[in-house]
């Protein structure tokens, strides 16, 4: 089994933007003027959103290559529900995270209709953070010193 380990730190800049590092990338997480951020980035949900686009388009190019399909590219829509009553305080009736995500991928191939859903199908199998998305992963947060 080969794992591999994946690490970003985080800091606070202000009570809505945090600057993460990621390998030698830096990604800036705000929210929008209207929710009293200063919108220099996408929000934390939304940033789950485009994971998971961006996770498909890897492994839908990969699982692509590996069946023998020509895909000159992907349009990917993603999109969810999210009730931010437990995320204001005002409610724990309903979970924090999404309730739904759904995605549209629209693959530019001249491959029939069923070879593509079966590329779908594995390609929804092998992305990670699908996975990790549809199934509960232990999260342990820790205070540090």
């Amino acid at each position: 089994m080969s794992q591999l380990k994946f690490k970003v730190s985080a800091q606070s800049q202000s009570p809505t933007k945090t600057v993460v590092t990621a390998r030698n990338f830096t990604i800036t997480i705000d929210e929008p003027k209207s929710s009293g951020g200063s919108n220099e980035g996408a929000t934390p949900v939304e940033y789950v959103l485009a994971s998971l686009a961006g996770c498909l388009n890897i492994v839908g190019h990969l699982v692509a290559k590996e069946m023998g399909i020509t895909l000159k590219g992907l349009k990917i829509e993603v999109e969810g529900d999210l009730d931010t009553a437990r995320l204001t305080g005002k409610s724990t009736a309903e979970r924090a995270g999404y309730k739904e995500i759904r995605v549209v991928i629209t693959p530019d191939s001249d491959a029939r209709e069923d070879v593509l859903a079966e590329w779908l199908k594995v390609v929804e199998n092998r992305c990670p953070v699908g996975d990790t998305i549809r199934n509960a992963t232990p999260v342990k947060i820790y205070l540090g010193k």
